[in-house]
Formats: structure tokens, C-alpha cells, sequence
């Protein structure tokens, strides 16, 4: 039982040198950029003159974040 915690809560946040707690709070902001993305396409979707580049800016902005680890 314990080596499937250590597994499932603290092996990955490890190899990326963070501490669960802090690879939880980038994965969570990581997730809201995305859902902006997503929304932000679907009123683009829906009204194409609006949200011309914001969901691939925020895409653009996450690639950065995710090369800059």
C-alpha cells in the first residue's frame, strides 16, 4: 500500500524537482489556462470576430511554461 502512494502522490512531483503540493498548484494553474483556452475557442467558434488569438496565445504561453521547467 505504501509504495502505491509513494507512486501515485510523490514519485512523479519528485522527478520534476517539486513538491506534490507545489506540482499540484502548477498542474491546477495549468488546467484553468487551459480551460480559458477552451472557452475562449468556443466563443471564437460561436462569434468569429471575437477571441481572434486568445486561445493560442494561451497556448503559446503554456508551451513556454512547460520548455522553461
Amino acid at each position: 500500500m505504501r509504495n502505491f502512494l509513494y507512486r501515485t502522490f510523490v514519485e512523479h512531483p519528485q522527478s520534476v524537482d517539486e513538491t506534490y503540493f507545489e506540482h499540484f498548484i502548477f498542474a491546477a494553474r495549468f488546467s484553468g489556462t487551459l480551460f480559458v483556452a477552451a472557452f475562449a475557442a468556443l466563443i471564437h467558434a460561436i462569434i468569429p470576430a471575437a477571441c481572434k488569438r486568445t486561445a493560442s496565445t494561451r497556448i503559446e504561453v503554456l508551451h513556454r511554461r512547460m520548455h522553461n521547467r
